[in-house]
């Protein structure tokens, strides 16, 4: 048995997490043996005598936190940092209950995963598990059709429905979902194919971690698994005395989702629970939050879900004030010209380049020079990516770049003389040069059309004059407007700029239906709904000759990587972890 668990989970290293495992299963399976002879009302009073022996454990870690929480509360406010030094305290000692957490959980391992298994083979040979009805099972029982109550007896069904799809439960855990069970709850991935029984697997963690009462987060690729695993693994945890419920089932900001975070088990998406710590970052009080503590996480598919879409940002946005009143199109046309003529420079640049290269004078101030122009001209230009991707060419450009950057990039303008703008690839930013300003500002225009003020020395200027108090403020209105107006038209053509030298269609963007959307640049997928934020959708907008729609502004942000890496202990499921161990392992901490 044990070779063919080792070929499962694949071999080397796996091989030596089996065997350290294997200990713990074979004590689970002798608590299962044992548990056969318990009552349905027996097997389900083990979950409140483990978290009886798991509150036994953490008691003085509790009464100490609770101890300085009352002493904090009774400081007068002006005591700030006799408060934090306080709350420093208790961060400190939160750690610590936490390592008690994991202290006691492992003690009750094999017995937790025996309930679940035991409950498990219930389940699978009778129609119905009677057993006295609690509190708990009557609240159920009026939304549950599973569920029935008569007298003080409840009785759960072994068939219902979970995914729209009606289910009979018939598992019961096999050597290797216990060990996959074990692997998951020590905060590592459980490398499992298809087949292997993910779904039953998670609910030995699950139970396990719920029993401390800090909240465990099942975590999927998309809202049907999210609501499936929920329906379909729900039972085994209710009978048992515990409550499960799915954000995806429910609105944002709602007491409903509140609720379900407040459930012992918490099924969902990866991406709402990422937005829902948005949305919680921006509430006015802490009664409006719906998260709770981020403890446990257990994410499925983990690969795709914290690799794959992990640097993708979500995002909140919101409309800005005159959002609409961008002046795209009245500029579109100067910077189409200038865009034009920048393509024209960079091509000169490449082909001079290319002479120097055929030479053998490929140094910093010959050939890598003009090849450094054309990149900071045009990183995305067609050609210039063709030449680089020859042997040795990148390299080259690369100690340009090193050479340019040097002693604070004082020989950058040598670069920058010959283009219009230039380009900040890594950094997502474009500036007009001197020359480009000149060549944007048209005849009989303000030469300073598209150049902010020193805003401070005007108004400083206007104060020391000897006009009168109300003509002053008048001036001074005037001039916060001319800047206000500047600022716009500026920030205008810089997202321009951007759409036409940053972003190309059909890579970072699609036309769908006559409207921009955004690709996944991880994935290849179409993400709807979303929206580049402070204009520059407005000037992909433009560029295409679509309907510009009001622009929006972010209010606030994270990645998936940030996210999952507040929780205390995390853990995955996939079948091609191997693949990506050593950026799971240097990203996360976690192993495979």
């Amino acid at each position: 048995m044990l070779g063919i668990i080792s070929k499962l989970f694949g071999g080397n290293k796996s091989d030596k997490d089996v065997k350290r495992i294997r200990p713990l299963v074979e004590k689970t399976n002798q608590f299962f043996t044992s548990y056969a002879s318990l009552t349905n009302d027996e097997l389900r009073s083990k979950t409140a005598e483990f978290r009886q022996r798991i509150q036994d454990h953490l008691k003085e870690a509790n009464e100490e936190i609770a101890g300085l929480n009352t002493k904090a509360d009774a400081l007068p406010f002006n005591e700030l940092n006799e408060k934090d030094a306080i709350y420093q305290e208790i961060d400190k000692l939160k750690k610590d209950k936490n390592k008690k957490i994991e202290e006691v959980l492992e003690e009750i391992l094999p017995e937790a995963f025996a309930v679940i298994k035991e409950t498990s083979r219930r389940f699978k040979e009778n129609l119905q598990s009677p057993a006295t009805a609690t509190a708990l099972d009557r609240e159920l029982a009026v939304k549950k059709d599973y569920i029935t109550i008569e007298n003080d007896q409840v009785s759960f069904a072994n068939s219902w429905t979970a995914g729209g799809g009606q289910v009979t439960w018939n598992m019961v855990h096999y050597d290797v979902q216990l060990i996959g069970g074990a692997v998951l709850h020590s905060g590592k991935i459980a490398e499992m194919a298809t087949g292997e029984g993910k779904t039953l697997v998670s609910t030995l963690p699950a139970y396990l971690n719920a029993l401390a009462g800090e909240g465990v987060h099942v975590v999927t690729v998309n809202d049907y698994l999210a609501r499936r695993d929920s329906e379909w693994n729900g039972p085994i945890f209710e009978w048992l005395g515990l409550k499960v419920d799915c954000i995806d089932k429910h609105q944002p900001n709602t007491q409903e989702r509140r609720n379900a975070y407040l459930a012992d088990i918490t099924y969902g998406t990866n991406n709402e629970f990422g937005f829902d710590y948005l949305r919680d970052n921006m509430v006015h009080s802490p009664e409006e939050m719906v998260q709770r503590k981020h403890h446990f996480a257990m994410v499925d598919e983990v690969d795709s879900v914290l690799i794959d879409d992990a640097r993708t940002p979500l995002i909140i946005s919101g409309p800005v004030a005159r959002g609409d009143d961008q002046q795209f199109h009245v500029h579109k046309p100067r910077i189409l010209t200038l865009v034009q003529e920048q393509e024209r420079i960079v091509r000169t640049a490449l082909n001079e380049a290319k002479k120097y290269f055929e030479k053998g004078e490929d140094g910093p101030k010959e050939g890598g020079l003009h090849l450094f122009r054309a990149y900071r001209g045009l990183p995305k230009y067609g050609p210039l990516i063709k030449f680089l991707s020859e042997p040795g060419v990148k390299v080259k450009m690369q100690k340009a770049e090193n050479y340019y950057l040097q002693d604070q990039q004082k020989n950058m303008q040598v670069v920058d003389s010959e283009l219009l703008f230039h380009i900040d690839e890594k950094q997502n930013s474009v500036d007009l040069t001197e020359k480009g300003l000149n060549a944007i500002t048209r005849s009989g225009e303000d030469p300073e059309f598209f150049v902010l003020p020193d805003i401070a020395i005007k108004l400083a200027e206007v104060e020391k004059s000897p006009a009168p108090a109300d003509e002053k403020l008048q001036q001074k209105e005037a001039l916060l407007n001319e800047y206000s107006q500047k600022a716009d038209r500026i920030h205008t053509v810089q997202q321009l700029l951007k759409a036409y030298s940053l972003f190309q269609k059909d890579v970072e963007y699609v036309i769908d239906n006559g409207a921009i959307k955004i690709v996944d640049e991880q994935t290849g997928r179409i993400m709807e709904g979303r929206r580049y934020s402070d204009g520059l959708h407005q000037a992909l907008e433009a560029k295409e000759n679509v309907k510009i729609e009001a622009a929006t502004q972010t209010y606030a942000t994270v990645t998936l990587q940030n996210y999952f890496r507040m929780y205390h202990k995390l853990c995955g499921m996939t079948g091609t972890a191997e693949t990506e161990a050593a950026e799971l392992w240097s990203i996360y901490k976690l192993d495979v």
